[in-house]
């Protein structure tokens, strides 16, 4: 609740694993404003067990009617942490993509130095609307993903004056290549001090940070955030309408 009164009207709330599925789906409906998203993170792929995208295929099954099922999310790959079994998260990350694909949602995509590889699944299962999350690619990789249909997403990192590629990113992008995201609890902003709590209330930050990165008004970066998580994610569309 903190966060709409800082001006935020709709939250995704995506599961990591199995383990959480029934977590994020019940915060989802409890508390205006807010979807979910179901899927197998590519972080934890050490850690699953070995009927995690059965589990995942029944868990969309049986939910898909479900108005707060937003995508499925939050899926990718992941080659900046070591000691994960790429193999198995690219099995699994292919997989998931061809459930999107099957039950016509959205894709929330988690990509470390992996850009040119989950592109390369995107164009294999024709998925064509959702989000790169916390997006840190080059340029050249933004608009394949934006060719593809996909919004690039921007948050924390973005804030911080080091982070000049995703700052020029961002300034440089068409309106309605966008949305602004928290990542609550990780990728804080850089006004928070060390230990401080990152939560969706921050957003409004981040927009603030993004009108400067633009040179617009905090207002228009609203409008424009709004628009493009519709368009990346429609069933968020009826949720924010209720508010």
């Amino acid at each position: 609740m903190q966060a709409m009164h800082h001006g935020v009207h709709g939250i995704v709330v995506p599961a990591v694993d199995p383990s959480n599925f029934e977590r994020v789906r019940q915060l989802a409906h409890s508390l205006p404003g807010v979807g979910y998203c179901l899927g197998l993170h590519p972080c934890s792929v050490n850690g699953l067990e070995e009927q995690a995208l059965e589990l995942l295929k029944n868990q969309l099954k049986a939910h898909h009617g479900d108005p707060r099922l937003l995508g499925v999310g939050e899926i990718g790959l992941d080659h900046f942490v070591q000691g994960l079994c790429r193999d198995r998260m690219n099995k699994l990350f292919l997989e998931q993509l061809r459930l999107a694909r099957d039950y016509e949602l959205p894709v929330v995509l988690h990509v470390r130095k992996a850009q040119d590889q989950v592109l390369a699944g995107l164009r294999r299962f024709g998925m064509c609307r959702g989000i790169a999350h916390a997006f840190n690619g080059s340029q050249q990789q933004a608009q394949a993903y934006l060719a593809q249909g996909m919004v690039l997403g921007f948050g924390g990192a973005m804030t911080y004056t080091r982070a000049s590629r995703i700052r020029s990113l961002a300034a440089s992008l068409s309106d309605d290549d966008w949305v602004l995201e928290t990542d609550s609890p990780d990728i804080p902003p850089e006004w928070l001090a060390k230990g401080e709590a990152n939560q969706p209330r921050e957003l409004s930050g981040i927009a603030q940070c993004m009108a400067d990165l633009r040179g617009s008004s905090v207002g228009a970066i609203g409008y424009h955030a709004k628009a493009n998580a519709l368009r990346a994610l429609p069933r968020l569309a009826p949720l924010v309408a209720s508010l």
